[in-house]
């Protein structure tokens, strides 16, 4: 048996609302060396968690680094990503996850 995590799991299970998570970099900028470095440490326990949720990594160049959430009817949530550090952005996806769930429970 081969294991493909050997850090601690990020145990981040998203809720049902969240439909897509898009995460957009730059391949070279300093500004996007945090959303790098959260795609090579959270990504594979992330989809371990939630195999069901697409989660989509975008490299592009002279972009500055956004995570984007979208949920049921249609409705997205965006934060950018510029300077920060990899738990900073873990952080980031858990506040734009439970902001819908108290969002959906208020409505």
């Amino acid at each position: 048996m081969i294991i493909l995590y050997s850090k601690a799991m990020s145990g981040l299970r998203l809720s049902s609302a969240l439909r897509e998570v898009r995460i957009i970099f730059c391949q070279y900028s300093a500004a996007s060396a945090g959303a790098r470095q959260f795609v090579s440490e959270h990504y594979v326990n992330l989809k371990v968690e939630n195999p069901t949720t697409p989660i989509l990594i975008r490299e592009c160049s002279d972009v500055q680094p956004m995570l984007y959430a979208r949920f049921a009817h249609g409705r997205e949530k965006s934060a950018p990503l510029n300077d920060m550090v990899s738990n900073e952005i873990l952080e980031k996806l858990k506040s734009l996850d439970e902001t819908s769930l108290q969002e959906a429970t208020n409505s």
